[in-house]
């Protein structure tokens, strides 16, 4: 167990936010890419500077609250939302003792942090007091609960084969062989998972901007509209953590040669991150958005049992052959 202390604290927070304000600039070079346009070019060398214009504008506007809205609850929200995508960076491990903490039950309060983001939601959207804002909210706590079970039944599938061990036992059991090989659809379902449940494309219904109404955050402005999209684009890093560490094994390079082993392994661990990030942005360029009715019944009938029923082969196999950890 690690005791955290501010520069620890601030080491992982201050490069987090940069990350954030970068990954919105690279989500729209790599979409004006694939849509054949240049995406942000004016502000500063290649619009690098764009993340700071964009801030500076949303940092100066004027907050506005629904004159019928309850003031705190509706101002602590997106507060709560952010804060806890922050939160969670706890446990995940950029290199071998890398880690602000690292106990047995990482990756569980890793996931229950991440299912205490539906309070946020829930409650911007009834604070709000408006049906439309409402009715979002309860769209996107069915959508994020819905998923979340898949997920934590994957991550026993994982915890089967590598044992109950804390996050980076977890990566480094995988030196032989990464996971993500022999439980490659396992992988798949992971990722998909994810992007239900940080309300990215093609699941992005909470928020579909072709509808009358953004979403549960549609009566935010100023600052409160802008933690609830860092605290998307934080999430987003924060799965692609969990995704590194469960399938292509973590900080470790990629190939066991001495010249990749002289680059640190959190170098490697962001590399990784970073392959993750962007197939999000793919997946958000390349595929149309699913209907409500289509996203749920991917969750319930096809994911929930997939993943179940995936647990017993794979628990069979290693109890036959004896190759529990």
């Amino acid at each position: 167990m690690y005791i955290a202390v501010p520069a620890e604290i601030l080491g992982i927070i201050l490069p987090l936010l940069l990350g954030v304000a970068f990954l919105v600039l690279a989500e729209r070079k790599v979409m004006a890419f694939v849509q054949r346009r240049k995406g942000p070019d004016v502000v500063g060398l290649f619009g690098l500077l764009q993340p700071l214009a964009d801030g500076s504008k949303l940092i100066l506007k004027e907050p506005i609250s629904p004159s019928s809205a309850n003031f705190s609850l509706f101002r602590m929200a997106p507060v709560a939302t952010f804060m806890l995508s922050l939160v969670a960076r706890a446990v995940v491990p950029f290199d071998y003792g890398m880690v602000l903490s690292d106990p047995n039950i990482g990756l569980l309060y890793l996931f229950a942090i991440s299912s205490l983001g539906v309070y946020g939601i829930i409650i911007a959207g009834r604070s709000s007091n408006s049906k439309y804002a409402f009715l979002g909210a309860l769209r996107s706590a069915a959508q994020m609960v819905s998923y979340e079970v898949s997920i934590g039944l994957i991550l026993i599938t994982v915890l089967i084969c590598v044992g109950p061990r804390n996050s980076s036992e977890i990566v480094m059991a995988q030196k032989q062989i990464w996971s993500g090989i022999p439980l490659f659809p396992v992988l798949v379902m992971f990722l998909i998972s994810c992007l239900a449940e940080t309300n990215r494309a093609p699941f992005d219904l909470p928020e579909a901007e072709a509808e009358s109404v953004a979403g549960y955050n549609v009566e935010y402005s100023s600052m409160g509209s802008a933690l609830f999209f860092l605290g998307e684009y934080a999430n987003m890093i924060l799965m692609s953590g969990p995704c590194t560490s469960l399938s292509p094994g973590g900080w470790p390079p990629i190939l066991d040669l001495p010249i990749f082993k002289k680059i640190p392994g959190s170098i490697w661990f962001s590399i990784k991150v970073i392959l993750f990030l962007f197939l999000y942005i793919w997946v958000r360029a390349a595929f149309p958005r699913y209907r409500y009715d289509q996203l749920m019944g991917l969750g319930r009938k096809v994911f929930l049992p997939l993943s179940l029923a995936r647990v017993v082969p794979v628990s069979g196999v290693l109890v036959t052959f004896q190759w529990l950890p």
